[in-house]
């Protein structure tokens, strides 16, 4: 009867000090981490190398567009080309710029928005673009490509929305929606 006493003190008191081990775990798994590095981002958009067609949609519009990513300057850069060969084409170059990816967007409006990757909203799979400068335009009244969104779907299909800001405020977005072309023979 004794050693049953003893032996349910026991027991009590690896229950208590389990117990007390368990609550300091913490209670929740510390979140994986789905940063990207500018460096990661880079090597992404390098990869998206080719010619892609889709889908263009700005406001209720909405018509079969081609882009094209080329990696140029030995590997320092990639030239992304919108409508490329029609009067409303478009360039945007990325590059590293030390521990920053950064872009500039040489508008058919005539200006060049500057941005940079942001970190913090980033991920392997969304690229997330905000305002730094530019020239050729006054971001407080002119109508300029202030922030993008890339977002990668799969090695040959990705989406990306770029918003347009005029007086300082958010006045549209153009949406596209692509897929990569075979490569031709």
């Amino acid at each position: 009867m004794q050693n049953a006493s003893y032996c349910g003190s026991l027991v009590a008191t690896m229950f208590a000090v389990t117990a007390g081990w368990l609550t300091l775990l913490p209670t929740t798994a510390p979140a994986a981490t789905n940063q990207v590095t500018a460096k990661a981002a880079f090597e992404q958009l390098k990869g998206l190398a080719g010619e892609w067609r889709g889908q263009a949609a700005h406001g209720g519009d909405a018509s079969d567009t081609t882009v094209t990513y080329r990696v140029v300057g030995a590997g320092s850069a990639v030239m992304e080309t919108l409508f490329p060969g029609t009067p409303h084409e478009m360039v945007t170059m990325y590059h590293l710029d030390g521990d920053q990816l950064v872009l500039t967007h040489y508008c058919a409006a005539g200006n060049q928005p500057r941005m940079a990757l942001e970190l913090q909203k980033s991920t392997p799979a969304l690229l997330v673009f905000e305002f730094t400068g530019g020239s050729n335009l006054d971001p407080a009244k002119d109508m300029h490509m202030h922030a993008g969104r890339i977002r990668l779907l799969s090695a040959d299909s990705l989406e990306s929305e770029w918003d347009s800001y005029q007086r300082g405020q958010k006045t549209g977005a153009a949406k596209f929606t692509l897929k990569r072309e075979p490569a031709k023979k």
